[in-house]
């Protein structure tokens, strides 16, 4: 992987697992809930994913060469990064009006 093609990537990563959590009805896109998932379960998972494509960076930061010194100032804005990343998947998830026609309503 060359070293101007790693942060492209890992930036269409981010921006997918950001909006995974609403786009997605499974918990951690795998395991099948037998409820709906709420807004706090969704923000759990954002958080997850978050971590996860950190770790990814770091991991590639890391082969690359040296790792930058980070202070709180990067996790506030690559969080804030993550969060915006998200709002394609929260508009689709809530506020976008579905089709549950396949949905059976109660008498």
């Amino acid at each position: 992987m060359s070293s101007s093609f790693a942060p492209w990537a890992l930036v269409v990563v981010a921006f997918c697992a950001a909006n995974l959590p609403f786009v997605n009805a499974r918990l951690m896109a795998v395991a099948a809930m037998s409820r709906p998932k709420t807004l706090l379960m969704r923000l759990a998972e954002l958080l997850v994913f978050y971590l996860i494509v950190g770790g990814l960076g770091l991991a590639l930061e890391q082969r690359a060469g040296q790792i930058a010194p980070q202070t709180w100032e990067f996790y506030a804005i690559t969080a804030t990064l993550f969060v915006t990343f998200a709002f394609p998947g929260f508009v689709y998830c809530y506020l976008f009006k579905h089709n549950h026609s396949h949905v059976e309503l109660p008498p």
